[in-house]
C-alpha cells in the first residue's frame, strides 16, 4: 500500500501557490490532507479547487507539527523564518526561494538531473531558480554526452517570475496603451509592456545582478561542476509565464548536432522542437502550462571549437517553480 502524506503549501495565495495546488491534484500526489498556508492577513480566506473548498491558515511554526511535507513559495524572508521551524518539527520543507540553495548542507534538486543528491537531506530541500532549471533541461543531457566546459546565456524572462502583481501590471499596461491612456508602472522601475528590461533582481558589486549569478552558482552545484564558468544577461520581457534562454555552450569533447538532438529528445524533461525549414522552434507562447521544456535552433557555435548554440523555452511557473517542487515531493 502506498503511503499518503499530509501536505502544506506556504504562500498558497501567490502565483506559484495556485500552480502548486493545481499540479498536486493533476499529478495525483498521494495526499492524506492538504493545508493551505499564508500570512495572517490572508488567514480565513477560502480557495476552491475541483469543487473542494480550502480555508487559508496562518503559517506559524506550530502548524508544521501536523505536516509531512511543506512546499514554500512565499519569498526568502518567510522561508528563512519558517523553513528551519518546519524541519526541526519533522516536516520536510521544499523551498522555492533562494534562502537555502547555496547552503552546503541543503540539496539543490532538479529531479531529472541530480535525483540522487536528495539522499541524506536534513528535512530541507531547495528548488533552483527558474532560469537555471529551464536551462538545465538542455544543458544536462549535452553535458552528459560532450562534457560541459562553459556557457554564455541571455534570458528572456516572463513577468510571472516577479509574481501575480506583475502579471496584472502587464495586462493593465497593454490595456492602457490600447485605450490611449497614461501607462502606469509600479512593479517594475519602467514600463514593461512593449519593452525589455535588462535588469532582474539586485545589482551586485561585479556589475551582474543576483539573478545572473544564480545561473552560475546553482548550475555548478546541481551539475557537480565546481569549476564551470558562465556569463549570463537576464532580461525581463512582456511575456506572461514562459521563460526563454539563448545559450552558447563549449564542451570538452567534439560535438555533433544530430547526436545533440538525440540526447535531448531522450531526456525526460525536454523535447526537441527544431525544424527551421518549417519555422518550428520553441516559443514562450506555446510552452505555457507544458511539463516539458522545448529545445530548438540547435547548431554548431561559430565562436567555440567544440560549441553548440541553442534556444530553450519552458513554463516559469511550472518547471521553473511549482512543477519542479512537486517532482521533488514525488522523489521523497
Amino acid at each position: 500500500m502506498s503511503k499518503s502524506f499530509k501536505v502544506g503549501i506556504v504562500g498558497a495565495t501567490g502565483a506559484v501557490g495556485n500552480e502548486l495546488l493545481e499540479l498536486l491534484f493533476k499529478r495525483n500526489f498521494p495526499m492524506a490532507s492538504l493545508t493551505l498556508l499564508a500570512s495572517a492577513r490572508s488567514a480565513g480566506k477560502t480557495v476552491e479547487h475541483n469543487g473542494e473548498k480550502f480555508t487559508i491558515k496562518e503559517a506559524v511554526p506550530e502548524i508544521f507539527e501536523d505536516l509531512d511535507i511543506a512546499i514554500f513559495s512565499a519569498g526568502g524572508g518567510v522561508s528563512k523564518a519558517l523553513v528551519p521551524e518546519a524541519a526541526k518539527r519533522g516536516c520536510v520543507a521544499i523551498d522555492n526561494s533562494s534562502a537555502f540553495r547555496m547552503d552546503p548542507n541543503v540539496p539543490l534538486i532538479v529531479p531529472e538531473v541530480n535525483a540522487e543528491a536528495i539522499k541524506g537531506h536534513k528535512n530541507i530541500i531547495a528548488n533552483p531558480n527558474c532560469t537555471t532549471a529551464i536551462s538545465l533541461m538542455a544543458l544536462c543531457p549535452l553535458h552528459r554526452e560532450f562534457g560541459l566546459k562553459r556557457f554564455f546565456a541571455s534570458t528572456y524572462q516572463a513577468v510571472s517570475g516577479t509574481g501575480a502583481k506583475a502579471l496584472m501590471e502587464l495586462e493593465n499596461q497593454v490595456r492602457q496603451f490600447a485605450n490611449g491612456e497614461k501607462i502606469v508602472s509600479s512593479v517594475y522601475p519602467y514600463q514593461i509592456a512593449f519593452n525589455a528590461l535588462p535588469h532582474i533582481d539586485v545589482f551586485q558589486d561585479n556589475g551582474y545582478t543576483k539573478e545572473e549569478m544564480k545561473m552560475l552558482n546553482e548550475s555548478r552545484k546541481i551539475l557537480s561542476l565546481p569549476n564551470l564558468v558562465c556569463s549570463t544577461t537576464c532580461v525581463r520581457i512582456p511575456v506572461m509565464r514562459a521563460h526563454s534562454v539563448a545559450i552558447n555552450a563549449e564542451f570538452e569533447r567534439p560535438v555533433d548536432v544530430e547526436k545533440a538532438r538525440e540526447v535531448i529528445s531522450k531526456f525526460p524533461g525536454a523535447e526537441v522542437n527544431d525544424d527551421p525549414a518549417n519555422l518550428k522552434y520553441p516559443m514562450p507562447l506555446f510552452y505555457q502550462r507544458k511539463e516539458k521544456c522545448g529545445v530548438g535552433r540547435i547548431r554548431r557555435d561559430l565562436a567555440f571549437e567544440n560549441g553548440l548554440s541553442f534556444w530553450v523555452a519552458g513554463d516559469q511557473l511550472w518547471k521553473g517553480a511549482a512543477l519542479n517542487a512537486v517532482q521533488i515531493a514525488e522523489l521523497l
